[in-house]
């Protein structure tokens, strides 16, 4: 979802929120899955170096995390290696694991599936996180949308 944000709504058109994103990690109310912080460098190296300039707090997969993936991939009928594309993937279920052992939200941009897929290895993170149950694990990002617009409504629209 940081992908998304880095994406869709650029630093430079869009700094103060960026600058609000920083005070939000400053503050200590966003963190980053280890798999999740490797797949941003990987995939948006100018958004990781700016989390890593940020210091954003990375959560490290433990033991615990990784029985919990692998408890979720058993409820999800997943065998070997044989997730469906449609579906999450190993990260993914390590990222739930890891949102759920902190007792944090997980923000996804992942559209809720309004007719769960007869086939679990297709649920998308929200349906997992449902499935999952035990903890909350999910924040849509069209919630993260809402608190960002109030913000910019607060702060005034960013130059164009």
């Amino acid at each position: 979802s940081i992908i998304y944000g880095w994406d869709n709504y650029p630093p430079v058109q869009f700094p103060k929120l960026w600058v609000w994103i920083a005070e939000r990690i400053e503050a200590g109310d966003l963190t980053i899955p280890r798999v999740a912080m490797d797949e941003v460098a990987h995939r948006s190296p100018d958004c990781g170096r700016w989390l890593k300039a940020h210091d954003i707090p990375v959560l490290d997969v433990t033991d615990q995390i990784l029985l919990d993936a692998l408890r979720i991939k058993v409820l999800l009928g997943v065998q070997d290696e044989a997730y469906d594309r449609e579906g999450v993937g190993e990260n993914d279920l390590i990222i739930i694991a890891t949102a759920r052992a902190h007792s944090v939200e997980l923000i996804t941009d992942e559209a809720r599936q309004t007719t769960l897929p007869a086939v679990r290895r297709r649920f998308k993170i929200p349906a997992v996180c449902a499935l999952a149950r035990r903890r909350r694990c999910q924040l849509e990002l069209s919630r993260l949308h809402q608190a960002v617009a109030s913000h910019l409504r607060l702060i005034g629209r960013p130059r164009q």
